[in-house]
């Protein structure tokens, strides 16, 4: 799996660490490379974002960054300099390790928050692009982000992206700091972190039970690779692996991320239960809208995950979604004519019969169409 957690930002910072060394006797003053910022400021704001990130987290921050910083001191040495940067990637990577995996943090990029993974590839954008820009400001144009790091971080934080076959130029390419054949020159970016959908999940009498509070989370091209070669995602999943619905839907979104035509908040998201961060199943979009408006839905849970309406709500939530984006898609569902079950969850998820009613696909059969319009 293309990791991205503490281990990560440590080797960023070490990467960081290791560059302002070889360079701690120059004139830390002049700009770091195509930014207005001399070197040593942006080294004075790699150390602030890290120390932020782990403040988001273990501040639990929901509406607004927390409220202190990192300066440099007046007359502070290089060498001190370097001392803070490796200080403040410890906290975060130390706060990444201890934070659970369900907690998040407000920040501006995606509905306003960050998990863990979420924080610890930012700041590993932040040291990596950031490292970047002062080697080239101090004549060391030459250093490259270490490509396995940079292949993880577009998987995480830019499914967006086209891979290439030199990930650390594609991630460079992608932040404006570079070209690459076949591709328009980048003037403006940003990165996406997976967004979190709340779940009504509403006490049904027909379950004669409590509610629990469910949450569907974006699955990063990242953890779609892993998930659709054998892994968990990083989810703890209830009963035994994954089930291969979920497994196929998260192929679909690694597919798509080497084809590039992912596109963020069209794919698989996990269903979680809260209480015990457990994974239940997959619901999700098989791709963005097409040409007409229509975007086609999929869900699945673990065996014994059903019967308790979180199909339901969870297909109910990723419509109104869905639903509330620009263009009001309509949403389409296909079902084997056979499975009752499926029929009765798409019915109370708001989906009717479409007309007409069935569709013939000749590698999989007969199946029943089911649409929900705003």
């Amino acid at each position: 799996m293309l990791e991205m957690g503490a281990d990560q930002v440590d080797e960023a910072v070490a990467e960081c660490a290791a560059l302002l060394r070889s360079v701690a006797d120059r004139d830390w003053e002049v700009p770091a490379g195509s930014l207005e910022w001399s070197v040593r400021y942006t080294v004075e704001h790699v150390a602030d974002d890290l120390i932020a990130y782990a403040a988001q987290l273990t501040g639990r921050a929901t509406s607004k960054y927390v409220g202190f910083g990192i300066t440099l001191a007046d007359g502070m040495s290089n060498e001190d300099a370097i001392g803070v940067v490796t200080a403040t990637g410890g906290l975060l990577s130390a706060v990444v390790r201890t934070t659970p995996p369900g907690v998040r943090g407000w920040h501006s990029f995606a509905y306003g928050a960050g998990d863990r993974t979420g924080f610890a590839g930012m700041g590993v954008a932040e040291v990596l692009l950031h490292t970047y820009d002062i080697a080239c400001g101090l004549g060391g144009e030459r250093w490259r982000p270490p490509g396995r790091l940079s292949q993880s971080l577009l998987a995480h934080l830019f499914p967006h992206v086209q891979p290439g076959p030199d990930p650390a130029r594609t991630l460079l390419w992608a932040t404006g700091r570079g070209e690459l054949p076949g591709r328009p020159k980048v003037t403006a970016w940003h990165w996406h972190n997976a967004i979190v959908l709340p779940v009504e999940n509403e006490e049904d009498e027909e379950y004669e039970e409590a509610a629990d509070v469910l949450e569907l989370r974006e699955l990063s091209p990242a953890a779609a690779m892993d998930l659709s070669v054998g892994g968990t995602a990083g989810h703890s999943w209830l009963g035994d692996d994954p089930d291969e619905g979920s497994r196929a839907a998260a192929a679909m979104v690694a597919r798509a991320y080497a084809r590039g035509t992912h596109r963020p908040e069209w794919g698989t998201f996990v269903l979680v239960r809260v209480r015990d961060e457990r994974a239940l199943g997959t619901v999700g979009f098989h791709g963005p809208p097409d040409e007409t408006g229509s975007a086609e839905v999929g869900y699945g849970l673990q065996e014994k995950a059903r019967g308790h309406g979180y199909a339901t709500a969870a297909l109910r939530a990723l419509a109104v979604w869905g639903l509330g984006q620009p263009g009001s898609p309509t949403l389409r569902a296909r079902v084997d004519p056979d499975n009752q079950a499926s029929q009765a969850v798409l019915r109370r998820a708001g989906f009717t019969p479409a007309d007409p009613p069935v569709v013939e696909d000749l590698a999989e059969g007969m199946d029943l169409r089911f649409e929900r319009r705003c």
